[in-house]
């Protein structure tokens, strides 16, 4: 490139815009870049002027701030942290409970684990194959019942039972489940040597005429011909509580301490029966229940981890040995949780169990940063003061650790903004990035601070674990051999020369790495099976994603052992032939006299088993002689003064509500009706699409209606709400690495670590599923950091390959490996060894958690050790054309030097 006569008289921003935009782009990419690390090796400097203090400040900091977590306090809503915040369920449930509350007629709305207020409900099956129906098994089922209703509770001087704790009917009589008339009837029946009433199945009729539904309340049924009950295997008896005010509350709470506690009792009493308690507080307390059984396993992972790391530093020779790094590295990161935490609780937040996810996290990416700050100390020349030796460590590390902190903060932190609707997720992204935060600032600091240290006990040969003076090797030659074992080292007059090479190759890691895997990965002949297995990686990957299965289970986050996991294997061998019981509710006033919306409402409930006043009525009128096509007066006056006045179907009464208009007619305003859905195994897939179904139906309807269950608040927009972090967090990514396209030396860096991010993220959901890990926000929340975690390994890998000049893409690929494989290898098996402990917990939470952040360290691994050394060696960028254009690019090369000025400082552009 040829400049003018007279460039030194022009300005450097005229002369920045004479340049081709190829190269005044990379010009600035340099320019930001050196800037960056300039600044960096400044922090290096100044840490190592006051490493007294950058030590001793993160250690008072996190035992003022960590001391405020002794008294942590914990979330006891389940419903507050997994149910989608904003969904229409929750604004249906509003409508609904301010027409029929919800608290009276949750009996009626029958749900498994989302029923709300205070109950005890327990499954009674036998340890054999006997039949529920028969006389000893209604007698024991019977008694049990009398059992329940005598449990009393003292607090505040009075004793309550059940009878002052239950809902109460329009009679004022405790409500129960109406399988216990059933059995009343039967022994009544067989008592009085009587003709047994027929039952039937889901619905039956009670001696004084009511229709009732037992779906939920008898399982394992067997059936004569159509609907007559043979057998049963297993009743289910739910007892509800009030809770309408705090004291309430706290009696119904203790009420079902003592109901668990009576379940154990007759247990123990009555060996022929198996019984499944479960509370409205079960689910709370076996999801807490995760962060009591996982201690042992966690501080088991923190000594396996902290041995590994101190071993991983560690190599033969005494003096440039940092086993303490290993160990402050550990300690790091431990401070920087317990600052996060203790900040967290002083605002007011409360401890769940998803959080056990997050020292995991930290210990991924402080890994990643910790060994790569080690590898950088090695490339440093020993014969440099520790100043400068600190310096060139931050300026060469501390720019991509830096730009990985900050993707962590903004993919997190999209999870954390008010656009997440999951509140577990959102507080854990939250808590995420304080940790991240504070463990980017404790690792400039503390651990900066005691690298400068180890710094000086290896320029003055002292030992690295005894801090003691090493002699020199004739010296030590005199010495036992236990002594010369320990004070093994390499002096600098011993072969100047050729130490400056060898030095660190006695150490294990870096021994194999640079004499037997950089060849064996780039052989010619291993090339073919790397790229086989990488497509059948692919393949498996494919297979898995296409069975992407949704997870709202709330049994997936509770421990195993435990009541709620019991009583749901039992509900859903017993009870998943029918749905929970969906609330149908008309809430307008329609033409119920009118034929053809008569025709629309049942047509809209056709093919539910119908707990219906309306199609009871109809019924009635037929029995009656009279057409259903009434006029309106007539139709509500016998709806009102006949039908709901008889003693089978004075129930309904509960189902309708009328409203006197100013005339003086009264008419139906809103009505609700109950309908169950014959299911099959995958009862929870079932119940999404039908609840999609009806709602869509609602919208297009003629007659006006909502749906609604306790359980839909769970399900209504879950697979939307746990997918939104993910994908919001992954837009994020690729943005911010598409802008820091201007950070980097090269925008290729950007793109391949793109791809290997697609990559790696597309394994683990597709491995994740074939190990039956379903999509819900622990696994999301662990590809949020998966994304992370494969940026932190691969970037410093593809960054020094692409920018390398003057060698062919083998020999890259070799230095490449040379100087940042050993510290993925490193993170590798310190990050896959404190995983090992927590697959022992017993719980489905932390199964989920291990499963996926296995998979995670796995095929980043995989892909960093194995995938990209090979890929790049025949795919771009190209060496070849670089070296072929060595000349041409000294000639354009482009710096900036600063000129002084007898006035002013000038930059102005050279050209070497």
């Amino acid at each position: 490139m040829v400049l003018p006569w007279n460039w030194k008289r022009l300005g450097s921003y005229t002369l920045l815009l004479a340049l081709p935009g190829s190269l005044r782009t990379r010009m600035l990419r340099q320019v930001l870049h050196r800037g960056l690390r300039t600044s960096f090796s400044k922090l290096g400097h100044f840490v190592a002027n006051h490493p007294v203090f950058f030590a001793s400040a993160p250690v008072l900091i996190s035992i003022l701030l960590g001391a405020s977590f002794s008294r942590y306090r914990i979330e006891e809503n389940v419903e507050y942290l997994l149910a989608p915040k904003h969904s229409l369920a929750k604004i249906e449930g509003n409508l609904v409970d301010s027409l029929f509350p919800v608290n009276r007629s949750k009996h009626t709305l029958y749900s498994d684990l989302q029923t709300p207020g205070r109950y005890g409900r327990v499954i009674i099956t036998s340890t054999g194959k006997g039949n529920m129906l028969d006389q000893q098994h209604i007698d024991l089922i019977l008694k049990l019942h009398s059992s329940v209703t005598r449990i009393h509770v003292q607090m505040m001087g009075f004793n309550y039972t059940f009878a002052h704790l239950c809902i109460l009917d329009n009679n004022k009589d405790c409500i129960v489940d109406d399988i216990i008339h059933v059995l009343k009837e039967l022994k009544a029946a067989r008592s009085s040597n009587r003709t047994v009433p027929l039952i039937r199945y889901p619905i039956t009729h009670l001696s004084d005429g009511r229709e009732v539904y037992i779906g939920h309340q008898l399982g394992g049924v067997q059936t004569h011909s159509k609907d007559r009950v043979k057998s049963a295997s297993s009743v289910q008896l739910t007892y509800y509580l009030q809770s309408i005010n705090n004291l309430n509350d706290r009696v119904a709470a203790a009420w079902e301490n003592k109901f668990c506690e009576a379940m154990e009792l007759l247990q123990r009493g009555h060996r022929e029966l198996r019984l499944y308690p479960f509370t409205s507080s079960s689910l709370q307390m076996d999801f807490q229940r995760t962060s009591k059984v996982a201690k042992r396993q966690l501080i088991t992972s923190l000594a396996l981890v902290v041995a590994l790391a101190v071993l991983l530093c560690s190599m033969r020779d005494c003096v440039r040995s940092k086993p303490w790094l290993g160990l402050l590295a550990m300690l790091t990161m431990s401070l920087a949780t317990l600052t996060s935490a203790g900040i967290v609780n002083l605002m007011g937040g409360r401890y769940n169990s998803t959080f056990l996810g997050i020292p995991f996290i930290v210990l991924g990416h402080g890994l990643c940063g910790t060994f790569e700050t080690l590898t950088s100390w090695r490339k440093t020349r020993e014969d440099q003061h520790v100043k400068e030796r600190t310096a060139m460590v931050y300026a060469d590390c501390m720019v991509p650790f830096t730009l990985t902190t900050a993707m962590y903060m903004v993919t997190f932190g999209i999870g954390a903004s008010p656009f997440t609707n999951i509140e577990a997720v959102r507080l854990f992204c939250r808590n995420t990035c304080i940790v991240i935060f504070f463990n980017y600032l404790y690792t400039l600091a503390f651990y900066g601070s005691n690298l400068v240290f180890t710094g000086y006990l290896e320029k003055n040969y002292q030992h690295n674990v005894f801090c003691k003076k090493v002699p020199k090797p004739e010296l030590v030659q005199q010495k036992p051999a236990w002594y010369r074992f320990l004070m093994h080292t390499k002096y600098k007059d011993e072969g100047a020369s050729s130490m400056e090479v060898n030095v660190y190759e006695s150490h294990l890691l870096v021994c194999f790495m640079k004499r037997y895997y950089c060849d064996w990965i780039t052989n010619t002949y291993v090339k073919p099976f790397v790229v086989l297995s990488y497509l059948v990686y692919i393949s498996f990957a494919l297979m898995g994603y296409l069975q992407v299965s949704e997870g709202a289970d709330l049994s997936n986050i509770v421990a195993t052992e435990t009541s709620t996991i019991a009583y749901t294997t039992a509900q859903q061998k017993y009870f998943s032939n029918y749905s929970p019981v969906i609330g149908f509710y008309i809430y307008e006033s329609i033409e119920y006299w009118n034929a053809s919306v008569q025709e629309d409402v049942l047509e809209y409930t056709k093919g539910f088993v119908r707990i219906s006043w309306f199609e009871s009525y109809l019924i009635y009128l037929r029995k009656l002689n009279m057409t259903t096509g009434l006029p309106k007066r007539n139709f509500t006056d016998l709806l009102r003064n006949a039908f709901l006045r008889s003693p089978q179907f004075a129930h309904f009464s509960d189902d309708i509500i009328f409203a006197k208009k100013s005339n003086g007619e009264v008419e139906v305003v809103a009505s609700r009706m109950f309908l169950v859905a014959k299911t099959t195994e995958n009862k929870r897939e079932e119940m999404y699409v039908l609840l999609d179904t009806l709602r869509k139906l609602s919208l297009t309807s003629k007659v006006k209606f909502i749906i609604f269950n306790p359980s839909f608040v769970y399900m209504d927009r879950y697979a939307s709400s746990v997918g939104a972090p993910l994908q919001n967090s992954c837009i994020s990514a690729l943005f911010l690495l598409f802008f820091s396209a201007f950070l980097v030396a090269d925008s290729l860096i950007n793109v391949w670590v793109t791809l290997t991010v697609v990559s790696v993220e597309f394994g683990v959901i597709g491995f994740m599923t074939l190990w039956k890990v379903e999509m819900d926000c622990i696994s999301v929340l662990c590809l949020i950091y998966g994304v992370n975690h494969t940026i932190d390994s691969c970037a410093p890998l593809i960054s020094t390959f692409v920018l390398g000049k003057d060698y062919t893409r083998t020999k890259w690929v070799k230095n490449t490996m040379e100087r940042h494989g050993v510290a993925v290898l490193q993170s590798y098996l310190c990050y896959t060894t404190s995983l090992i402990p927590l697959s022992a917990v017993p719980s489905n939470l932390t199964r989920t958690l291990f499963r996926c952040l296995f998979l995670i360290a796995f095929v980043t691994f995989f892909h960093c050790l194995a995938i990209l050394p090979v890929m790049l060696t025949f795919l771009p960028p190209s060496k070849k054309k670089r070296k072929e254009k060595k000349g041409f690019e000294n000639r354009e090369e482009i710096e900036c030097v600063e000129m002084v000025d007898s006035t002013r400082v000038v930059d102005q552009i050279t050209s070497v």
